[in-house]
């Protein structure tokens, strides 16, 4: 497998020979060409760029310069592709680094990120996670393990001029109705770490003021986060420029559908193993909006779940109108509260949430007023029995063991 992509972890990511970028923009130039058929390996940089350390403390967590993320490695170009083909992406691999098996999870602090249950957990927190091929385990969330499914949180194509125009135009009108927002309600530009690529100059100075930040999934895919997109898997991506600019990066070693700490995967470095082609005109052939995918026939096996309900009643009792964020985030807080009663802190049961391969569904989204949500915990990841029964749940946590906490 020849390697397009090789960085030096020890290195800072705008030291990677112009390898990394940070922000969505249409001139940035391809630091590779491919083929269609061709297959290639492509290494990734963790989300942060290495600023978060395998430690017991979450203060880097609390103090993350989120201008800077992602860094994503790209953009590869592939030959032939031109603006309304598909891009078929093929993940023939996933893996890690072998001196580095470990990644982190983080719950961000609500001044600095925030995330799903922010208000709950406005603190800044971070769990550590070994590997051991296939499995992991952490330190600081103990008696559960479970197979990760390894994938890229963070994958999609360049954008148009056109395209970027209109995610800055409605993000700015979102941020308008609430400027003093915290957390905000988007990221507009930030000149503030950016770092283009290959552009120099006054041309890179230009891209950085306009360049579209990467936290959010966007009609070019972008940051999905979809924990199925593992090897084995086929995404085909809409083209919107001149060789297609393919990046990818934030990779996990395993997550939970919905990513709920923000920082909710297992977060890591490692590299992807790509194969690619094109489907000429295949954005008019199959009406694509957004891009699609074949999930991998590779997944880990769970027989048993618990199933957690949530509906559209918020923590106040506020009725709102079949509103499935409001509905999967009781279900998640159930689930929580839940696992308090074996002795798991809220911090630690938010971690496994985000970290462990748990099932999140749209149960119900017609019967007036309330959707309804479900979080699947599955039973095996853990070393006793989560279900209920008769004699009550007993304490399970050895005492004294926390996520580490920030200061």
């Amino acid at each position: 497998m020849k390697t397009i992509v090789k960085l030096d972890l020890d290195k800072k990511p705008w030291e990677q020979d112009g390898q990394i970028h940070n922000r969505w923009h249409p001139d940035l130039p391809m630091i590779a060409m491919v083929k269609p058929g061709d297959e290639f390996r492509v290494e990734c940089m963790d989300w942060t760029g290495g600023q978060i350390g395998n430690n017991d403390s979450a203060n880097d967590i609390r103090d993350v310069d989120l201008t800077q993320v992602h860094y994503l490695s790209g953009p590869i170009g592939v030959e032939g592709a031109e603006p309304g083909d598909l891009m078929v992406v093929e993940i023939l691999d996933v893996g890690t680094f072998d001196d580095q098996q470990w990644g982190f999870n983080g719950l961000f602090a609500k001044e600095n990120g925030g995330g799903f249950l922010t208000d709950h957990f406005p603190k800044a927190s971070k769990s550590i996670w070994d590997f051991h091929g296939v499995y992991t385990t952490s330190r600081h969330v103990p008696k559960v393990r479970y197979a990760g499914i390894m994938h890229p949180g963070l994958i999609g194509c360049l954008p148009s001029r056109e395209l970027l125009e209109t995610w800055n135009e409605r993000e700015a009108a979102l941020i308008a109705t609430d400027p003093d927002r915290v957390p905000a309600l988007a990221l507009p530009p930030e000149p503030k770490s950016a770092v283009m690529g290959r552009l120099s100059g006054e041309a890179a100075t230009k891209a950085a003021a306009e360049g579209a930040r990467t936290v959010p999934p966007r009609d070019h895919g972008g940051n999905c986060d979809i924990k199925n997109l593992t090897k084995g898997s086929k995404i085909f991506f809409p083209v919107y420029v001149k060789d297609g600019g393919l990046s990818m990066g934030d990779l996990h070693f395993s997550q939970g559908d919905g990513e709920i700490t923000f920082c909710g995967a297992i977060e890591m470095a490692g590299y992807l193993d790509i194969k690619v082609s094109l489907i000429k005109d295949g954005v008019k052939k199959y009406a694509i909006k957004n891009p699609i995918f074949q999930p991998s026939p590779i997944t880990p096996t769970y027989r048993d779940y618990v199933i957690f309900e949530g509906i559209s009643v918020d923590e106040a009792g506020k009725q709102h109108y079949l509103d499935v964020h409001v509905a999967y985030r009781q279900a998640c807080l159930n689930a929580i509260e839940y696992l308090k009663k074996f002795g798991y802190s809220g911090e630690q049961a938010v971690a496994i949430l985000g970290t462990a391969p748990v099932e999140g569904h749209i149960s119900g989204i017609v019967d007036i007023p309330n959707a309804c949500a479900t979080l699947w915990i599955p039973t095996e990841i853990f070393e006793f029995d989560i279900r209920p029964n008769a004699d009550g749940p007993k304490i399970e946590v050895p005492p004294g063991i926390s996520v580490a906490p920030s200061t």
